[in-house]
């Protein structure tokens, strides 16, 4: 199993920069970045890839409403080109709440919508043409660039549809606010039997960790800052099958063995790379993000 890291990118390009050149330099599998009210993240990709030039990049995730289909491909492979074929592309449709009222989309069909955006997105990304006329999306044409490989296709899921779409349609999954037991015993098993006859999924999931003497501080950080998570309903039915009351309660803290115990959990439970968000105060930041440095260049596998 990996280790990968989220950069948080609501800060300067020079911050951010220094943070995925950290990343590189301590062992880190992946940098990566989300959507969310400021970079653009394949743009922030393509501005950082030449200063840390070993790491994986990836996106977590890029949002399908407001990106068209064959235009994301082709942002997507010229940020393949420019990074050396070090992408990753996570996509997800996000939420109801951020499609209406930030991107003024109506939230109609998500699950259909994220299934055309996919049947026009996998094959452009291979180079190939498309023509595909649904209610939820029109695509025709293809993406040429020259001697560019595919990206990883990942997408965001929570939900049986979108966990099949993940196995079926895409190279695997990412999945946050979510514990070993309900990776275990609902992402992991969905996603591989929708994926049966292709190349093992990737299964990437987004832990907040942090490594404290104080778990309790950490927890109502957590909830203080990342508690709305709770009340959009794909999260809500995420924590609800782990008998979960936030996402509170899926962060892991603790010592260096509770940490440890809660990692092999992740890696026994069929996760692919955990995707590091460290919490807490600055100090308790730096030693949290040292020690999954020490795990991952170990290459803790499952």
């Amino acid at each position: 199993m990996q280790i990968g890291m989220w950069i948080d990118d609501d800060r300067p390009l020079t911050a951010v920069v220094a943070d995925v050149v950290d990343a590189e330099r301590l062992g880190f599998a992946r940098a990566w970045f989300g959507q969310r009210n400021g970079w653009d993240p394949l743009t922030l990709i393509t501005a950082v890839g030449a200063r840390a030039p070993q790491i994986g990049l990836g996106t977590a995730v890029a949002l399908t409403w407001p990106h068209h289909p064959l235009a994301l491909a082709a942002q997507a492979l010229t940020t393949q080109a420019a990074v050396g074929g070090r992408l990753t592309l996570g996509v997800g449709p996000s939420h109801q709440v951020i499609v209406e009222s930030r991107y003024g989309y109506r939230w109609a069909r998500p699950g259909q919508h994220v299934e055309d955006h996919l049947a026009v997105l996998a094959p452009a990304l291979r180079g190939e043409a498309v023509d595909v006329r649904t209610a939820t999306v029109a695509a025709a044409g293809r993406v040429e660039v020259p001697d560019v490989p595919r990206p990883p296709l990942l997408l965001a899921a929570h939900g049986p549809r979108m966990l099949r779409l993940a196995g079926e349609r895409a190279d695997g999954v990412i999945t946050t606010w979510s514990g070993p037991r309900g990776l275990a015993e609902y992402v992991v098993p969905q996603v591989r039997a929708a994926a049966e006859g292709r190349p093992d999924p990737q299964v990437v999931v987004g832990v907040v960790a942090s490594l404290t003497h104080d778990p309790d501080a950490a927890r109502e950080y957590v909830a203080e800052a990342f508690g709305i998570a709770g009340e959009l309903p794909s999260y809500r039915r995420s924590l609800d099958r782990e008998g979960l009351s936030g996402p509170a309660d899926t962060v892991v803290a603790g010592d260096e063995a509770e940490l440890e115990k809660v990692v092999r959990r992740f890696a026994d439970a069929g996760a692919t790379e955990i995707q590091l968000c460290p919490v807490g105060p600055p100090a308790e930041r730096a030693r949290t993000v040292a020690f999954f440095a020490e795990l991952a260049r170990g290459e803790l596998r499952a």
